[in-house]
């Protein structure tokens, strides 16, 4: 019981690359690896209205460069790039080092998996209805071709019961052991008047290689 392997970890070298690209010695690697999760959560805090799945960190000597996967990258630029320039500036401060960062375009939103979760956690704090706020995500991501299946889970006090509860819905093919498949995983949380709400998306997408998934911008 609860003995699962985590859908990205379990990929990794096969069908997932690492978000986190350097090499560091043994007396460095910690502090490196505790910078990594502190730049990720001071991006996310700042680029909460962005849509941002995926933050990648590239590390060479003194130099850092950040790839921002977002669906709104208007929103990350800012006007006449004042917003991506703060966010140099207060990340250089942070690190002390030389800090480059790139914006990719995520296409379609509604096929990534982080974005979906993010989205139904949005709508449970806003007091949207549990099963109508999957219900919608289910049918706007199976609409897509791209898309083979989904997998939505919800738990916790869901529409302020008094017990937590967990609510699934599928759509759709998601195979989780097989490794040559592309399944995605996103999980958000909903901070609600009744307590914290999980939000767990399993997706199973269709690459096309004419097209990318994410395309860079500026």
């Amino acid at each position: 019981m609860g003995q699962k392997t985590h859908p990205t970890g379990f990929r990794l070298a096969v069908r997932r690359d690492w978000r986190s690209k350097w090499f560091a010695p043994k007396h460095e690697f910690g502090a490196l690896l505790a910078e990594d999760t502190k730049i990720r959560q001071i991006l996310k805090r700042k680029l909460e209205s962005a849509a941002v799945p995926t933050i990648q960190i590239e590390r060479a000597a003194n130099r850092c460069r950040i790839t921002i996967y977002t669906a709104r990258p208007g929103v990350v630029i800012g006007r006449k790039g004042q917003e991506i320039d703060k966010i140099k500036e207060d990340l250089a401060k942070m690190t002390g080092k030389e800090i480059y960062v790139d914006i990719m375009e995520v296409k379609s939103p509604e096929a990534t998996a982080q974005l979906v979760a993010e989205n139904i956690a949005l709508q449970l704090e806003r007091r949207v209805a549990f099963r109508r706020a999957m219900k919608k995500a289910l049918q706007t991501s199976m609409g897509l071709p791209q898309v083979k299946g989904i997998r939505l889970r919800c738990a916790g006090r869901l529409g302020g019961s008094e017990l937590s509860r967990v609510e699934n819905y599928r759509d759709g093919s998601v195979p989780l052991h097989t490794l040559r498949e592309n399944v995605q995983y996103g999980f958000a949380e909903a901070k609600t008047l009744y307590g914290i709400l999980g939000v767990k998306c399993w997706m199973c997408v269709e690459e096309d290689e004419k097209k990318p998934a994410a395309t860079k911008v500026g």
